[in-house]
């Protein structure tokens, strides 16, 4: 049951990634505001243990409680695949909504031979969240995973087109989809990875459907709030980070799709 207050939708990543999510957000409810926090002091969580993720999440969550959110998105994949559960928990009757199950929806609706790959980061591979989430839906569905954690490093860095970001594809992706039967989709796993869909469509080919997770946890949030009914606050959109807000705003205004002004960051403390 969503609060029926007018606050606004509470988003958080481990850095600026998650902000594709918030973009899309605002693209499908532009009536609404949302606060998002980037823990960039601590990225990337992907190379994490998951109780140190867990931990980073709840802290990350209990900072935006401030606003008193409507719901809360966990806009990170490794976060979402494993510390969803203690928020759900933690922050109940409040929606706490993560980006791999709406992924995973999407994946198999447009896999047409279900054949899917994944990319995304160490620990979201690692954890085999969307394998999980993939064959709860239709357990005949072949799918492979690949970690990808250069991509992490070129998006926070802005590196986003260009031989660099093509070469990184490359090397990740080839051996995946230069074979007689390649995955016919491909999972965008990691909220920072939209910003780099050139280099990847390049690396796969065209006819491989791309699956953004944002994209479709947008449509997720969209379908909850207009279901709920709750009143929607002004749109505004208000920023956090635990590092470097300058920075914050000058990399996150890539992945928005907009300018972020530096004023409008506000530095905050996790820990304290």
């Amino acid at each position: 049951m969503m609060s029926d207050t007018a606050g606004p939708i509470a988003i958080f990543d481990s850095g600026v990634g998650g902000l594709t999510v918030a973009a899309a957000i605002a693209r499908a409810l532009p009536q609404e505001g949302f606060v998002y926090l980037g823990d960039t002091a601590r990225l990337p969580y992907g190379t994490k243990s998951p109780e140190t993720v867990t931990r980073y999440a709840v802290q990350a969550t209990r900072a935006l409680m401030r606003f008193q959110p409507k719901m809360i998105v966990v806009a990170c994949n490794t976060a979402s695949a494993v510390a969803l559960p203690v928020l759900a928990a933690a922050y109940a009757p409040l929606p706490v909504v993560g980006v791999v199950e709406p992924g995973a929806r999407a994946a198999v609706a447009a896999s047409r031979q279900g054949r899917i790959a994944v990319i995304a980061t160490e620990g979201t591979v690692r954890g085999g969240a969307y394998v999980r989430a993939i064959h709860a839906l239709n357990a005949q569905v072949h799918v492979v995973q690949r970690a990808c954690p250069l991509f992490v490093a070129l998006a926070e860095e802005g590196w986003t087109h260009g031989a660099v970001p093509e070469l990184a594809a490359r090397k990740y992706l080839s051996d995946i989809f230069e074979v007689e039967t390649p995955p016919d989709t491909l999972v965008l796993g990691c909220t920072h990875f939209p910003v780099l869909v050139d280099a990847i469509r390049k690396a796969v080919g065209p006819a491989v459907a791309l699956v953004d997770s944002a994209e479709t946890v947008a449509r997720e949030i969209a379908s909850i709030v207009r279901a709920s009914g709750s009143g929607a606050g002004p749109a505004v959109h208000r920023f956090l980070s635990t590092d470097a807000p300058e920075r914050f705003a000058r990399v996150g205004s890539q992945f928005f799709g907009a300018a972020i002004d530096v004023a409008q960051v506000e530095l905050v403390d996790l820990s304290a």
